[in-house]
């Protein structure tokens, strides 16, 4: 019998939230960061997935069933320094102990920490399938993509900044993104960096998940402000500010972050670093679409704003907040992008399309000639004289 997906209310969120890692919950430890972050270690069979309907009496999987270690790829010394070390800061204060799961603690649960409602519309000038429609209400999208396929995993290096912005509601993320299913009721799994100060509460660039069932108008949620995500990994919290970050004249910093379908389990994991895995987003909380695969890959850029597409344009960037001049590289990047089909062999895409819903605002850059390994470019300012 097909699952049919349970809302689950804004009440029953604060309940569980506080119940489970609030200042009087379950946390076994709590860890004072330097950057005002708290972070409680909590016992990994009382985490929020498990208040989950549909993961009532839920088996976590500890590990995922296979060998999920990435192929080893050619390494010259400028790619070397896109992968500079980056970690979270709150491990410079502590650890959480094996046997619990790493939570930032969150002062505030709203139903705004579920992303605004997307309502797509179809670029007639973009030939791809039109069930994959791209132009979202008050977001504007820079990225690659890739469709035809059934996809079941997706993964990137991603180069690290801090992008100015604007106001409090707004935010601004690099991210690889899985989804599947129509442009009015789409599924979603993503992850990647974000400065989002309606969801953490300050400009800090942060390690981020988000995954929705129903193009984000009730289910849905950042990290693990609801009950959806299932996290193994005592290593890493979700929502956590990472560092170092990446400046113009100084060293590049990257995160590795790839979501891989267990096939065994049909489970959704997310992997960080190319060697720890997080979690898993399970099956069961999608119908159809993301249960069995996606229909889509994208890799790049998104800022939300409401002055998206309207005049005075936000000043929001994307990226570092630079136009992508290849050559240079000092803007948004993303490079060893990969996709898993059924031939499980994770390699680059055969097609993809580079897209920018604002190009005077915010630009793409495909480089995939001539060049050993194909590399995407992406940002901008937002507001600017191209982008009044």
């Amino acid at each position: 019998m097909a699952f049919k997906f349970i809302a689950i209310s804004l009440l029953e969120i604060i309940t569980f939230a506080t119940f489970v890692w609030g200042e009087n919950g379950l946390a076994i430890k709590s860890i004072q960061s330097e950057d005002g972050d708290v972070i409680d270690c909590v016992d990994i069979f009382k985490q929020p997935a498990l208040y989950h309907p549909a993961l009532k009496n839920h088996k976590i999987q500890r590990t995922p069933s296979y060998n999920t270690m990435m192929e080893d790829t050619k390494t010259n010394d400028q790619e070397k320094s896109y992968n500079c070390v980056t970690t979270q800061t709150w491990h410079k204060s502590g650890s959480c102990p094996n046997g619990t799961i790493p939570i930032r603690r969150t002062q505030n649960i709203r139903k705004d920490q579920v992303k605004k409602p997307n309502f797509f519309h179809l670029d007639k000038g973009l030939k791809i399938k039109k069930d994959i429609n791209l132009t979202q209400k008050n977001h504007s999208l820079a990225i690659l993509l890739t469709t035809g396929y059934r996809y079941v995993g997706g993964k990137t290096d991603m180069k690290t900044w801090n992008p100015h912005v604007e106001e409090d509601d707004e935010y601004s993320t690099s991210r690889v993104a899985l989804k599947s299913g129509p442009y009015y009721d789409y599924q979603a799994i993503e992850s990647g960096w974000a400065v989002n100060p309606r969801v953490y509460g300050d400009r800090q660039t942060r390690f981020f998940t988000y995954w929705t069932n129903d193009g984000s108008r009730e289910t849905g949620c950042f990290d693990l402000t609801c009950p959806g995500f299932v996290q193994t990994s005592h290593e890493i919290a979700l929502g956590a500010a990472i560092y170092p970050i990446s400046t113009p004249n100084g060293l590049p910093y990257s995160i590795t972050v790839y979501i891989y379908k267990d096939l065994n389990t049909s489970n959704w994991w997310l992997q960080y670093g190319g060697s720890i895995n997080i979690g898993y987003w399970p099956s069961k909380i999608f119908e159809g679409g993301l249960e069995v695969h996606a229909e889509t890959v994208q890799w790049g850029g998104e800022v939300y704003s409401k002055n998206v597409g309207k005049h005075p344009h936000t000043k929001t960037q994307m990226g570092s907040g630079a136009f992508p001049i290849f050559i240079i590289g000092n803007t948004g990047f993303m490079k060893n992008m990969r996709i898993l089909d059924n031939t499980m062999e994770l390699r680059f895409p055969q097609n993809v399309y580079a897209y920018s819903e604002e190009y005077n605002c915010y630009r793409t850059q495909f480089m995939g000639d001539y060049v050993e390994e194909p590399e995407f470019h992406f940002g901008g300012p937002g507001r600017s004289p191209f982008c009044p």
